[in-house]
């Protein structure tokens, strides 16, 4: 839900290691530069007064200990993506840049536009996330470890010595990975029991693309249409044309969710043979002469339409389920 903002507005330029301020008194524009730390945050809180609209960027995890701490001062947050920003500053010709000019660009943003006020997530999803970063971790330490040792046994003479830690770390490794991804879906399934039972009922989504689906658009909740959570996900259609000359690729926007998009387009195999939909969508598209990858992206977002539809009318799956229910409400 979107708010107008409230008496005073603070603009926040976060880095690793600094916060840089921008408010308003009055008719005066004042910067502050404190340390991103729970001292520069009282420093903020004193300077500017708890009672007020807090806007910053999201930057991966440096903003949310800040996020969380004002939430809890009783101020108001909003975390926007550095995208709207970037084009907000395009919009109105800005030039040059350093953290005092972004923290003001974000108090006008502030100022200017309807904002959506950020609350933070429930303790148990947070895991989950931390959970899910560690196994993404885990998975690219897996990958180049057994891709060093694939091209160490190519080799024409090979050393015992050299292969024996890879393979003990390789086995170490999927013994985490395996470890880490059976706590997130358990947890996954204790919080969204229905909601992964009713995903599990469309043909080529299985339990941890179900449960991970549910973590990365946060349980559907605050998705409104099946072309949010396609956005989200980064599988939306991007044009690359202008007049009669230029006729560039329509391309997906890949702007979020990459892990998501790569267990989709797993997904998207079995989805074209077993589920009804998935399947006429692809045949007409190959018949059409599209190639087979972009006719399984087109599949990976006719699975994201099935899975809003699902969860939020608590039907399972059907074989004619778009023809009985609305996916646009």
């Amino acid at each position: 839900m979107a708010t107008q903002p409230p008496v005073s507005v603070v603009g926040i330029d976060v880095s690793k290691a600094s916060l840089a301020i921008c408010y308003q008194v009055g008719e005066q524009v004042k910067h502050l530069e404190v340390s991103n730390t729970k001292t520069g945050f009282q420093q903020l809180v004193k300077a500017c007064g708890a009672q007020c609209l807090f806007v910053m960027e999201a930057t991966g995890t440096y903003n949310l200990a800040l996020a969380y701490y004002l939430h809890e001062q009783g101020g108001q947050v909003a975390v926007l993506n550095p995208l709207v920003i970037r084009r907000f500053i395009q919009m109105h010709l800005g030039k040059g840049k350093s953290d005092r000019k972004d923290a003001q660009w974000l108090l006008r943003y502030g100022q200017q536009q309807p904002v959506k006020v950020w609350e933070p997530e429930e303790k148990l999803l947070v895991e989950c996330r931390q959970l899910e970063q560690v196994n993404e971790q885990l998975l690219k330490q897996k990958t180049m470890v057994s891709n060093a040792l694939e091209a160490l046994q190519q080799q024409p003479q090979i050393s015992k010595l050299a292969v024996k830690p890879l393979q003990y770390t390789l086995k170490a490794l999927t013994q985490q990975l395996e470890a880490v991804e059976a706590a997130l879906l358990t947890l996954l399934e204790q919080r969204f029991a229905r909601e992964v039972a009713l995903l599990c009922s469309i043909p080529g989504l299985g339990r941890k693309t179900a449960g991970l689906l549910l973590l990365f658009a946060g349980g559907f909740t605050r998705l409104e249409n099946y072309r949010q959570l396609i956005a989200l996900a980064g599988l939306s259609p991007r044009e690359h044309s202008s007049g009669s000359s230029v006729r560039g690729k329509v391309r997906i926007t890949k702007m979020g969710g990459g892990l998501i998009r790569a267990k989709l387009f797993m997904c998207s195999f079995a989805a074209k043979k077993t589920n009804a939909a998935c399947a006429a969508l692809f045949d007409r598209l190959v018949a059409k002469g599209k190639n087979k990858k972009l006719a399984l992206i087109a599949v990976c977002n006719k699975l994201l339409k099935q899975a809003f539809a699902i969860v939020k009318s608590g039907v399972p799956y059907q074989a004619d389920f778009t023809s009985k229910l609305a996916l646009n409400p």
